[in-house]
């Protein structure tokens, strides 16, 4: 399997540069996705949508579908999207740490 190295910590990934190990997931995880994804600051709106992708992930063994995630972080489908530009599924869950979600393209 393909690794990233950044900050000096190493990553396990899949081919679309998902964390393979969920418990690789750390601040320097966060701030490799951050770049790639073209985010300049964290906010506390992107730490709300990561906690809550990681808790339903942790109860479920999923990534919530989006309407559950904008449900229950409270911010509209729109909001999400300016956080993460390339979407719930693709930015959001990387950042998270979560496995690639099933039928994110």
């Amino acid at each position: 399997m393909p690794t990233l190295e950044h900050n000096g910590s190493t990553f396990e990934v899949d081919e679309d540069g998902f964390l393979l190990k969920g418990d690789d997931f750390n601040k320097d995880w966060v701030d490799y996705v951050k770049g790639v994804e073209g985010i300049g600051e964290m906010t506390d709106e992107h730490q709300k949508v990561i906690d809550a992708l990681q808790e339903y992930y942790k109860k479920n063994g999923i990534a919530p579908m989006v309407r559950i995630l904008s449900k229950t972080t409270g911010f509209p489908l729109k909001r999400i999207y300016e956080l993460f530009p390339s979407g719930p599924g693709k930015g959001a869950c990387k950042m998270a740490g979560l496995p690639k979600p099933t039928g994110c393209v």
